[in-house]
Parts: structure tokens; sequence; C-alpha cells
């Protein structure tokens, strides 16, 4: 240890509670840090688990087309049409092309095809809306994960039953059902069919489980009265959902069909999203700041007490930045204690609070140990407190010691 380290230790111990005050800010400040972008990782982690539960990463369909006014002319009236949607099908053509296509794309996991078909379900006097998707068991199972919310019967049963349907506990509640019963679909096109439940999901989210159900793709083709060429989406995973938007919009080019990426698709939970992480983000580094004003006002101080003990060591030979380094010493020697308690701290906080159930789709509370969050949190705290010393150690360093001596 050189006499700047000792002498800044001498500071840094001579006034302990001082220290101490210094020390508890940086530890609370980057607690909290830590656990807040942790909370905040663990929430963006739970709620896309929750919209790929029955969103795929990009959905490709057919759009609504609209007529366009039949004239336009600057020398006679212009012809005033009310535009309107062309009433054709929103059916894509040749889709087993479309997927082979898809499926070149080497950002591509998963292509299933998908009918979604509006019905009611009917039993006796009850009768509900919703809607009922005909989807490929295997390709949606490896999609969405469905049988990890499957709560009672086998979903496998679906691959081997034409007449299986799976549906949501809300309407397995509502109608008084329950694995092995038939239920009856009308569909909007006015087809009867009865299906046997081979399987109740349950995914938390009422409004879909008390409206959505699944059947085989042929089933709900018979529904709308239609071929087996008619596909009404195809759904698309990818091997990084972030980049769902770049790879929609290469698809759209390849196949003509409009490409949807799930952000584009759940854009105000998006914007939630955003929302919470700029106020977690300003939040918890405004604390973090916080410590370091803290840091900053100590040292102020004792830059102020011991000027006379700085002329005189300026005065014995001492340099600008022999003095800077006594200065910043100390406060980084603050910043490593504060940092190591504030890991700690968000470790314990961490702990306790992902053991804690919070119910729903949740479950326990979304929050789990972020190494990167942990990195980040000791990066910007010790540059907070190196900046927090360095300001006060440099107005020391410019001491006159002859007119410190003189008074």
């Amino acid at each position: 240890m050189n006499i700047s380290s000792a002498i800044a230790k001498t500071y840094l111990f001579s006034n302990k509670k001082l220290t101490a005050v210094a020390v508890l800010g940086v530890v609370l400040g980057m607690s909290i840090y830590i656990f807040m972008n942790s909370m905040m990782v663990g929430f963006d982690r739970s709620s896309m688990a929750s919209i790929f539960k029955s969103n795929p990463h990009i959905r490709l369909y057919k759009d609504d087309e609209v007529s366009q006014p039949l004239l336009q002319s600057k020398s006679t009236t212009p012809i005033i049409i009310n535009p309107k949607v062309v009433p054709v099908t929103n059916t894509i053509i040749n889709p087993n092309l479309i997927i082979e296509t898809i499926l070149k794309q080497k950002e591509v996991t998963v292509v299933t095809p998908q009918v979604n078909t509006n019905v009611f379900y009917n039993n006796g006097k009850s009768q509900i809306s919703g809607l009922s998707v005909g989807i490929k068991p295997d390709e949606a199972n490896l999609m969405y994960d469905i049988k990890s919310f499957v709560v009672e019967g086998n979903f496998d049963l679906l691959k081997s039953n034409t007449n299986g349907i799976v549906i949501g506990s809300g309407i397995s509640e509502k109608m008084n059902l329950d694995v092995a019963d038939n239920l009856n679909l009308t569909s909007s096109k006015g087809v009867n069919r009865t299906f046997k439940i081979v399987a109740i999901f349950k995914t938390n989210n009422s409004n879909t489980d008390k409206t959505k159900s699944y059947i085989n793709i042929a089933a709900a083709q018979q529904l709308l009265k239609e071929g087996s060429s008619y596909i009404t989406d195809i759904n698309i995973n990818i091997t990084d959902p972030e980049n769902a938007e770049i790879v929609a919009q290469k698809i759209e080019s390849v196949t003509g069909y409009n490409a949807e990426g799930w952000k584009q698709a759940n854009e105000t939970l998006m914007a939630a999203n955003k929302m919470r992480k700029i106020i977690i983000t300003f939040v918890s580094l405004t604390i973090l700041l916080v410590a370091g004003f803290g840091i900053y006002n100590i040292l102020n101080m004792t830059v102020s007490q011991k000027i006379n003990d700085i002329a005189i060591l300026k005065a014995m030979g001492f340099k600008g930045k022999d003095v800077i380094q006594i200065f910043v010493t100390q406060a980084v020697s603050i910043g490593v204690m504060g940092v190591l308690g504030g890991m700690l701290l968000a470790t314990i906080l961490i702990t306790v609070l992902k053991r804690v159930y919070v119910g729903g789709d949740i479950g326990y509370f979304p929050i789990d140990y972020e190494m990167k969050k942990f990195i980040q949190g000791v990066a910007i705290g010790l540059i907070i407190t190196f900046f927090a010393g360095y300001i006060p150690a440099k107005k020391a360093a410019n001491v006159d010691p002859v007119e410190i001596l003189r008074k």
C-alpha cells in the first residue's frame, strides 16, 4: 500500500458514521437497481410466454381488399363511390407451396396451417358463441405447447379422433361438460356437427378459456363447407422472436401475402411494456444517482474539512494527481463495499419474492437472478461512485497551499 492509499484509508475510517451512510446509500441504490431490472426482465418473459400460448411469432394471412372509385378525371365531374370491402374469400391459395417457401427461410423453425371458425357451442338449451380453431395437433403443440396447459384428458387423442375437440375450462364450467362428453357446434355457415371432448385446457386467460376450442383442421374446413385446400392462416415460429418484424417483411415479399409479427399484433401490450421499462429504468437509475450524490457530498465535506491537511501535503511535495488518487480511492472503496452489499441484498430480495405465489397463469412471482442485470448494476454503480469522488478530488488537487497556509 502506497502512502496515498494509506491516507485514503485513514480518511475512510476516521469518520465511520459518514462512511457507513455513504455505503448504505450505494447498497440501497444497487440492490433496488438489480431487483427492479430483474423484475422487469421477469415480467417481459412472463408476458411473452402468455402471448405465445395462443399467438405465433408471425401470422401469414390474406387481408380484405377495398374497392376503389371507378373514375378519376379533371374534365368531368368526379364520380364519388363509397369504398367497400370486395366480397372475396380470405383464403390462401396453394398453401402447401407457400409453406414449402416459408420453410426455406433459415430463421423459421415451425410452420403450421390454421382455419379459424366462428361457432356456437350447443349443449341442450345452453348456447354460447366462440372460436373453434382447426389445427394439425402435432404441429400446433410444437408451436404453442398446448399440452402444458391441458388440465383434463389427453390432447394426443385429437390426432386419432376426427370428431375430437379440446375445449377451454370456461366452456366446460359454463356448459357443465367433462372429458368424454359430446358437444354440438354450429358454424357461421349453418353446419351442425357433434364432437367428443378429448381434453380440457386452462390458460387462465378468461376470454380464451370461455370461448376457444381446438379441432382437427379437416373438421374446421367441413364446418365452413370448404375443401381440404382452404386455409385462413399460416402460423410461423422463428429462432428469435425479437426479429419477428424483420422476418415477417421478408416472408411477405416472398409469398405476396400479409405477414404480421407478434409485436404488431399486440401493440397495446408492447406499449405498456415499453412504458414499464422506461419507468423502472428511470427510477432505479435515479436511486443510484442519489447514492452517488451522497458520496459526492460526503467527499466534498471531507475536502472542506481537510483543506489544511491537503495544503500541507502539497507543500511537502504531493502532486495534484496524488491528491486525486486519495479521494478517488476513498470513493471507489465506498463504491465497492456498497456494490457487494447491494448484490447481497438484491439476491435476498429476489430469493424471497420468487417464492411468492401470485396465481393466475403467472404462478409464482416472475423474477429470477438475471446475471446480466447484476453485471450492469456493478458497472453503473462503480462508474457513478468514481465520478462522485473524482469531482471533489479535482477541486482538492487545485488547492494552492500558499493561500491556504496564509489563512
